[in-house]
């Protein structure tokens, strides 16, 4: 049988900028964005023509800013997708590679950050897990100083973001990617959970805070129901959200503590 056409539509990096523009995204502003790249449609060009696109609605003085998390180098006794044998566990510890800005890539985020991460004067930021990477004026301000001991709390890229009044782009993405609403949990007593990674002088514990996205979808849902500064549109074939930081933050710290309280 002969291969079926893809079933479309046809998106090209000028149609995805005029649908940006369309929906709000300004020239100069500071956007953090969550890509699905295969909700958009049939993207000539791929990753690299969403990056264009996002780069043209945000003109020369605009940032671009993407999650690039690594989570493939934190301890294996907690990994579930997929787990390891527990008796690989002290093998795999001691020869885990150590987190590198430039050459560790990111792991369960899509290929449009991966393209991000790797584009010509990228800035990335430091946490081995939970990495940022930005392009722009503004990249410095939100990728450098991230602790390496504070995932998505105050001294990470998300806190820099609010302070700069980014707004944050779902690009076919559920909320249940919207990385955003982990700054609440840092501002609401959660727990604390020990966690590790891989160092120079080998396997270094580490103490962080707990973070988790469960009940995010319906958190966004409320959020967006809610919430007068939430910008609906499409973008491709893509359902797409629009909306500042700070109002996704102070929304969630309210709500988690109304609707997921912490066990005492």
């Amino acid at each position: 049988m002969p291969t079926p056409l893809p079933d479309g539509p046809l998106v090209t990096r000028s149609s995805l900028a005029a649908d940006l523009r369309a929906l709000g995204v300004s020239p100069g502003e500071t956007l953090l964005v969550h890509t699905s790249l295969s909700s958009l449609g049939w993207v000539n060009g791929g990753a690299v023509a969403v990056v264009q696109a996002l780069r043209d609605a945000l003109g020369a003085t605009g940032t671009l800013v993407v999650p690039t998390q690594s989570g493939d180098l934190t301890d294996p006794a907690g990994w579930g997708n997929p787990p390891v044998p527990r008796e690989w566990w002290e093998a795999v510890r001691a020869t885990m590679p150590v987190y590198d800005p430039a050459t560790t890539a990111s792991r369960g985020v899509g290929i449009v950050p991966e393209t991000v991460r790797t584009w010509p004067g990228a800035l990335r930021s430091a946490h081995p897990h939970t990495s940022f990477a930005a392009l722009g004026p503004r990249a410095a301000a939100v990728a450098e100083g991230h602790a390496t001991d504070c995932r998505l709390g105050e001294r990470s890229p998300l806190a820099r973001l609010e302070e700069l009044g980014a707004r944050v782009l779902l690009l076919g993405a559920g909320f249940d990617a919207c990385t955003c609403f982990h700054l609440a949990e840092y501002r609401i007593p959660f727990q604390v959970q020990d966690a590790g990674r891989p160092g120079p002088a080998g396997w270094e514990p580490v103490t962080e805070v707990a973070i988790s996205a469960d009940r995010f979808d319906e958190l966004g849902a409320d959020f967006e129901r809610d919430t007068p500064t939430v910008v609906r549109g499409r973008v491709g074939a893509a359902r797409t959200r629009l909306f500042p930081v700070a109002d996704a933050v102070a929304y969630a710290e309210k709500w988690l503590v109304r609707e997921r309280p912490q066990p005492m």
